[in-house]
């Protein structure tokens, strides 16, 4: 799907073209600052990267440096999951977090679908896009780790 976007005011474009996507840019930050998933090993996040429904990245338009991510898993017709979405911390503060779930979210081809996450912070960015706590309808089976 391959959409860009770019804004001529903060130097940033942002896309859904997976060939983009910098693994030594995705694996540094969430093997070091991500306080979820951890665990996993280069390996475990280069396969999520390839596996994924969608990705989408930040990137600085002078350089091309990568400074955002996010990545969904999908059925493709009616449900999606939100994954390690994170801003280099010396990018914050030009929206790019909510671009980003812009781009994934509302700008995508799963607009339509029910959509879920996991997350520990960020809860007011997440509710800008319609996430609330689950409904009665909704059951987790936390992981063994």
């Amino acid at each position: 799907m391959d959409r860009m976007h770019d804004d001529p005011r903060t130097g940033y474009d942002l896309d859904d073209d997976p060939t983009r996507i910098q693994p030594d840019v995705v694996w540094g930050w969430l093997s070091t600052e991500a306080y979820w998933g951890r665990w996993r090993s280069r390996a475990d996040v280069e396969t999520q990267i390839s596996r994924a429904w969608r990705v989408v990245g930040a990137y600085r338009r002078d350089t091309g440096e990568q400074v955002g991510f996010a990545r969904a898993v999908s059925d493709g017709i009616g449900f999606a999951y939100l994954a390690d979405v994170f801003v280099l911390p010396e990018h914050r503060g030009h929206s790019l977090g909510k671009r980003l779930v812009q781009l994934m979210i509302d700008d995508g081809p799963g607009a339509d679908m029910r959509w879920m996450l996991f997350t520990g912070d960020a809860h007011g960015l997440y509710r800008r896009f319609g996430f609330t706590e689950p409904d009665a309808t909704a059951m987790v089976r936390p992981s063994a780790r």
